[in-house]
């Protein structure tokens, strides 16, 4: 069947997987970057810069909070680039989770004043100031004892 299989790959159409590369496919993500909004000719600006973008689904663009929301089959990064580089702003990506996320909302290094309301900075990732951002197992063990929420919890208070 040697001779068969060698025809059978002349004929065939489709590319073959040795000599191209395979492509890999891009997950619909969600890209959320801080960029300053001022006025309605800027949040044009700002749209405008990445609504061309190959694998652009959505754009929307928050002037209250400075965010814009890129939703499509796109790279963070190359998002990123384009609205720096179309746009003429200093933009960076959003640095900020939702309160209820963090364990510690108001420790040194996630509280940020210049946060939109119900938002606080992601520490997680920052390595000197995620281990204060960071609750320890004696501490959820001890906050959960006098919980509301957890059936088994001390009935003394």
């Amino acid at each position: 069947m040697g001779i068969l299989d060698h025809f059978s790959e002349l004929c065939d159409s489709g590319p073959s997987h040795d000599s191209k590369k395979l492509k890999r496919k891009q997950l619909q993500q969600t890209v959320e970057i801080r960029v300053k909004i001022d006025c309605e000719g800027c949040e044009r600006k700002v749209r405008r810069s990445v609504e061309g973008m190959k694998g652009v689904t959505q754009v929307e663009v928050n002037p209250k909070q400075h965010k814009l929301t890129v939703i499509g089959f796109v790279d963070p990064n190359k998002v990123l680039n384009r609205v720096r580089h179309r746009t003429g702003k200093k933009a960076d990506l959003w640095p900020y989770v939702p309160y209820d996320v963090v364990d510690h909302p108001y420790a040194p290094g996630s509280y940020d004043k210049k946060a939109p309301p119900g938002y606080v900075r992601n520490v997680m990732y920052d390595p000197h100031a995620s281990a204060l951002a960071r609750a320890t197992s004696f501490e959820v063990k001890t906050t959960t004892a006098f919980s509301d929420e957890n059936p088994n919890a001390c009935s003394v208070m």
